[in-house]
């Protein structure tokens, strides 16, 4: 008997697992605002240089100025690019009234000399009031600041994950998520009053690390508090929240579109979770763990009561605990790290095809999901479609685990988001309608591969030291997600160049994911010795499929020799006279 016994004998999934599941639930539909926001708080507006205070010369020129607006005056100071829009980086060093004309047409503006925008920019303030691009001149020469700032946010959860994952252990969960969602709630709040550059990128440093808080300890706390065969679905429920954040996200930009208020908008509420979070119990298993029985006996009676269940709660004694939880005593006695994790074949060859995996998986997801100006349409509507996708996508993924296979189900994940990353390179800019589609079939795959790989890392690894191989798993992605926007710099060298690392790394990924064992139907487990084990005999089936195999083939060749014996057999019956002697002439 285990811990989930017990919780089945104080009501199981019941009243108390249900309110405390949504409360930790809740925070998840901004988690998502906080991981994208700055697909609207970073955006770059149409822009170009600002022109300096000069007279306009009516007397001296040959044409009238009536008729003419804001957009004609232009072109005597803008040059136009490529696509025959106003540069966004360059101003003519001197007036060039002959370009304007009464109808709008432009003479030959070739060979005319340039400057870069030395009088900054002027921004269009249609789609977005204020951005920290717009804020702070993050174009032209400054544009990789840009992608820097969401780095370093990444780069925060990275931090987070690493320290708040051994405060978690040290400290216990509750008492860290409260922390994380104190941090995150006022260090939020402080991003969206940044006096400069530099301090956005420190606040947004400090927040991400909380938001990496808050993910892991909600995860611990809501997984430990419920039974083992309602762990799936209600670990799936949880998942569809973050889904629904991203077309929260995209609802809340399109009516806030000043980046400072959106900021806060997104930050402030986590003030609420900080406030009811004090209602939350600490884990019972990591309080008997930790020598807290007592207390641990305390929040039990407490969840009993809370779920009906009140006279079974009072009959747990403090023997009845331990009893229950014999085997996780016994197992935290011994002592694993990370370097377990590659110490014998088997384990070393799960480590590293689940580290391609997971790193890119989350590299090519943040590489499309941060990148949303590029598709043409509206940033508002391509934010909700990238939501609303993940909910087909994980139901299919579900039920592909569930009869194709963990390996089949993730190696096809990626290897078809990798495919639609790389054909959408080839789509002409103009077909905006065939490029949102492949991106948003690659978007859906990969959210389905990060759903698969959930879900197969806790299978493939060990008990004794799962918690380890998911963290090693979930810093592999923090790693992807943090080089994803660096990667979007590459397309100052070659436009292409962005989706080709995305895809490619993502077909890469697919081949190592063929390497993992299979585990439908496979018992989950428990120590290493388990992994080599169920790893030898995996190789004595295939030893046993190949011979099965070359059985029939031996058959063919052992009855063909008979034959040919029994047919050699025929002839010297038929031909009685005895072969001619070496000495006997022809």
């Amino acid at each position: 008997m285990g811990f989930a016994d017990l919780l089945d004998n104080i009501g199981g999934l019941g009243r108390f697992q249900l309110i405390h599941v949504a409360l930790l639930s809740i925070p998840s539909l901004l988690m998502a605002s906080h991981n994208l926001l700055q697909n609207f708080s970073a955006a770059v507006p149409k822009h170009h240089c600002r022109v300096a205070n000069r007279t306009w010369p009516a007397d001296s020129q040959n044409f009238s100025l009536s008729g003419l607006g804001e957009q004609d005056y232009l072109h005597a100071f803008i040059p136009l690019g490529k696509d025959l829009k106003p540069a966004k980086c360059q101003r003519y060093t001197e007036a060039q009234w002959q370009l304007v004309s009464h109808n709008g047409s432009l003479d030959n503006a070739t060979g005319l000399e340039t400057e870069p925008c030395l009088d900054g920019w002027t921004y269009d303030k249609q789609e977005f009031t204020s951005t920290i691009v717009s804020e702070w001149d993050l174009v032209c020469s400054q544009r990789s600041l840009k992608q820097m700032s969401q780095t370093v946010y990444m780069g925060g959860v990275l931090t987070g994950a690493v320290i708040f994952g051994g405060l978690s252990d040290k400290f216990g969960r509750r008492a860290v998520l409260i922390w994380s969602y104190f941090q995150l709630a006022a260090l939020g709040t402080c991003t969206a009053f940044s006096p400069s550059y530099i301090a956005f990128c420190v606040f947004s440093f400090l927040t991400g690390m909380a938001v990496s808080g808050v993910i892991l300890n909600a995860v611990s706390l809501k997984m430990e508090w419920i039974p083992t065969k309602s762990r799936t679905i209600m670990g799936t429920l949880s998942s569809f929240c973050f889904t629904i954040g991203q077309m929260v996200l995209a609802g809340t930009a399109y009516c806030i579109r000043d980046w400072r208020m959106l900021q806060l908008t997104v930050s402030a509420p986590f003030f609420i979770c900080f406030l009811y979070s004090w209602w939350f119990p600490e884990s019972a298993r990591w309080l008997v763990l930790n020598n807290k029985s007592d207390e641990a006996l305390k929040q039990i009676k407490r969840v009993a009561t809370i779920n009906g269940k009140h006279a079974e709660g009072e009959k747990i004694t403090p023997e009845t605990l331990k009893f229950h939880m014999h085997k996780e005593i016994l197992s935290s006695k011994t002592m694993y790290t990370a370097l377990d994790l590659v110490r014998t074949p088997g384990m070393r060859r799960i480590t590293i095809c689940l580290m391609v995996v997971w790193f890119s998986t989350s590299f090519a997801y943040y590489g499309l999901a941060m990148d949303l100006q590029k598709f043409g349409v509206s940033i508002y509507l391509i934010q909700v479609i990238f939501g609303a996708v993940d909910f087909p996508a994980k139901f299919l993924s579900t039920a592909s685990m569930s009869f194709l296979g963990r390996r089949f189900t993730q190696g096809m994940c990626l290897l078809i988001s990798g495919a639609m990353i790389l054909a959408n390179i080839f789509v002409p800019s103009d077909m905006q309608t065939v490029r949102t589609s492949l991106a948003v079939l690659g978007k859906g795959c990969l959210s389905s591969s990060f759903t698969c790989v959930y879900l197969y890392t806790g299978e493939l690894y060990p008990t004794v030291i799962r918690q380890t191989g998911m963290g090693f798993g979930s810093m592999m992605a923090r790693v992807g997600s943090m080089a994803a926007p660096a990667v979007l710099m590459l397309d100052e060298f070659l436009p292409a160049l962005p989706g080709m690392v995305y895809g490619a790394a993502a077909i890469i990924a697919a081949v190592f994911a063929f390497f993992l064992p299979e585990m439908l139907d496979i018992p989950l487990p428990d120590t290493i010795e388990d992994v080599e084990q169920q790893r030898g005999k995996r190789k004595e089936i295939l030893d046993k499929a190949a011979e099965k195999e070359m059985l029939p083939l031996q058959e063919v060749k052992e009855k063909s020799e008979v034959k040919e014996l029994k047919v050699l057999a025929v002839k010297t019956t038929s031909d009685p006279r005895p072969p001619p002697s070496k000495s006997e002439p022809n």
